[in-house]
């Protein structure tokens, strides 16, 4: 059976191999992710996972298929991923000297329709960030196609003071959630340790 991750990201891609799984395929899905109106930031995580997943599902039902979706928030308002460096400078700045949640939406499909679907969160503590440390990020270009504008995984990692829960999660994708999911489907990938 093929497995078949419906995102373009490769944290993801870097991620399941940590857990010995190569995907047959890489499939982005596109969905449009916009929050619905008066959406929770944990629904639409939830929700864009299962589209993503169910969206790669039509055009191949006979693979095994991951969806995920990330989403950073602080209270009930939601960091996407910037638009330009004004934006990207925005959000650090709110996210200088508090903590935030990573949201991470989880979608495991099997081929006979039976699906996984998982929310989980991670509290995130920011350092304050000195006009510099911000400046420097902004430079860096790192902050480029990355939910609340950082990568916990690059530079930003000095910006963190703590994290509360899975910090594969923060980074893009759960892995001890998927490798779970997959063997509670009965799917075993092989590398699957």
């Amino acid at each position: 059976m093929a497995l078949i991750l419906a995102s373009a990201s490769p944290r993801r891609v870097e991620l399941l191999a940590q857990i010995g799984i190569t995907p047959n395929l890489i499939v982005p899905a596109h969905v449009d992710e916009t929050p619905l109106d008066r959406e929770r930031p944990i629904d639409m995580a939830r929700r864009l996972a299962d589209a993503k997943a169910r969206e790669v599902h039509k055009n191949h039902p006979q693979a095994c298929i991951i969806g995920a979706d990330t989403v950073v928030t602080v209270g009930r308002r939601i960091l996407g991923k910037a638009e330009d460096e004004a934006q990207a400078r925005a959000f650090l700045t709110l996210l200088s000297g508090r903590s935030h949640r990573v949201i991470g939406g989880l979608c495991v499909l099997a081929p006979d329709g039976r699906a996984v679907l998982r929310v989980l969160t991670t509290k995130v503590d920011f350092k304050r960030l000195s006009a510099a440390e911000i400046d420097g990020y902004i430079a860096s270009g790192e902050w480029h196609d990355k939910a609340g504008a950082y990568a916990i995984q690059g530079l930003a990692g000095a910006f963190v003071k703590s994290i509360n829960g899975s910090y594969s999660n923060v980074v893009g994708l759960a892995v001890h959630d998927v490798a779970n999911a997959l063997k509670g489907l009965g799917i075993h990938p092989p590398g699957l340790v």
